[in-house]
């Protein structure tokens, strides 16, 4: 496996102590093929990674530097199709960036006109969107508001109790509400694991970033995704693909074949780990 230290070099560093005796292990579902690390941080830990070994400053000037013109084309074309399903004026729509990170998809939803929260762990960056004038609610504040949507990417394959948490952001939606939920793909994991590469770059066919140690502790498939969703009483729906393309922002030549292909793998393929939920 990759060494750690040069996993983390980019973003902080490790403190070994904290993880003396610990081994990375992977088990699997026998009924819903969820694979999973068997040894996971627990609460101060997970507060250790996320707000000290991994520099919440050093990851914030990477977002500015990586956060291309592209990257805000396709976010704000997502935000304006999943506006366009409810069919009513975005100033009328309340939603839920849940695990917001540093607020870049909570500000464009809040720039289209929704009533838009975010929620998150991480006090830095609670702080950060604070000072930016973004509202925030807490864990314990969801369970007492209704959203028309929910919005959690790359949040799940994070979480210690994924199922329960589903649960509850479950019963924090209107009737007829939308939970979007976004996690790396682990389709194929296990052709992945057989080759063993810990060095292929992220997004490339053998990177093992589904399975990565401490941070990725839920590798999903879809089958895995849908049957977490059934459990919490949502069922899987599909953005129609004219609404999709009629916001589509194609952005530079270099972007238009992925802009146009992004909602035929996702929608018609059924590939990748983008799925919309809504409730009864």
């Amino acid at each position: 496996m990759r060494n750690l230290e040069q996993a983390y070099a980019a973003v902080g560093k490790i403190e070994y102590a904290y993880l003396k005796d610990a081994e990375f292990v992977l088990a699997q579902c026998a009924t819903c093929q969820l694979v999973f690390q068997i040894e996971i941080p627990d609460d101060f830990l997970m507060i250790k990674l996320y707000e000290e070994w991994i520099d919440p400053q050093i990851t914030f000037r990477q977002h500015i530097e990586e956060n291309s013109a592209a990257y805000y084309d396709r976010v704000g074309s997502e935000v304006a199709a999943l506006i366009s399903i409810f069919h009513r004026s975005p100033h009328s729509l309340k939603f839920l960036d849940f695990g917001m990170g540093w607020g870049e998809w909570l500000r464009l939803a809040r720039a289209f006109g929704v009533q838009a929260y975010g929620a998150e762990l991480s006090q830095t960056r609670i702080a950060f969107a604070k000072s930016q004038g973004l509202p925030i609610v807490t864990w314990d504040e969801i369970a007492t508001q209704q959203f028309d949507l929910i919005y959690a990417d790359q949040v799940f394959e994070h979480l210690s109790q994924p199922l329960i948490t589903l649960q509850n952001l479950a019963r924090a939606l209107k009737p007829g509400g939308f939970l979007k939920i976004g996690v790396p793909d682990g389709g194929d994991i296990h052709r992945r694991l057989r080759v063993d590469d810990w060095n292929a770059p992220d997004g490339t066919r053998n990177s093992l970033n589904a399975v990565f140690p401490l941070e990725h502790i839920n590798c999903f498939n879809r089958s895995a995704l849908l049957a977490m969703g059934a459990r919490a009483g949502l069922r899987p729906v599909r953005i129609p693909l004219f609404l999709q393309y009629s916001h589509l922002i194609l952005g530079s030549s270099s972007e238009i074949l992925k802009s146009l292909g992004r909602p035929l793998l996702r929608d018609v393929l059924l590939r990748g780990n983008y799925v919309l939920f809504t409730c009864p």
